[in-house]
């Protein structure tokens, strides 16, 4: 009986610091919105993106983490503008039919969920069967 070695995923050190300080600045920039405290979390969305984006762009040759963490960018990207759109008021102002300001929040949140659809439906079932055809 032949055991399936399980590959891992690690990181340098310095990076997993970087993605910790992520969430740090990402709880900073949802605590000012929580907060209503409108300079910091716009403040804190600059860092908060960039370092998403960076993160994303580390991990680019890894299909899986490149798709989670794009995903991730537009979620932050959507959180961003939800939270200006209720900071400067226009998230209650009619926009088209009965969407408003808020729900144009939307479109980088789906852009996020299509990412991670593809990966799942299409890329990482390419990947289990390339995975069996190497291991039979």
């Amino acid at each position: 009986m032949t055991e399936k070695k399980e590959s891992f995923y690690q990181i340098p050190a310095r990076f997993r610091r970087l993605e910790n300080m992520h969430i740090a600045f990402w709880l900073m920039k949802d605590i000012s919105w929580c907060m209503i405290w409108k300079t910091l979390g716009i403040i804190m969305i600059v860092p908060t993106l960039s370092v998403a984006i960076y993160i994303a762009y580390r991990t680019r040759t890894i299909k899986s983490e490149l798709a989670h963490n794009l995903a991730i960018v537009f979620w932050i990207s959507a959180n961003a503008y939800w939270m200006i759109s209720e900071f400067f008021g226009f998230d209650a102002i009619i926009v088209w039919g009965n969407l408003t300001g808020k729900h144009m929040a939307l479109i980088p949140f789906t852009i996020g969920a299509i990412i991670l659809l593809y990966y799942y439906l299409v890329q990482h079932r390419q990947e289990l069967r390339q995975e069996q055809v190497v291991t039979m």
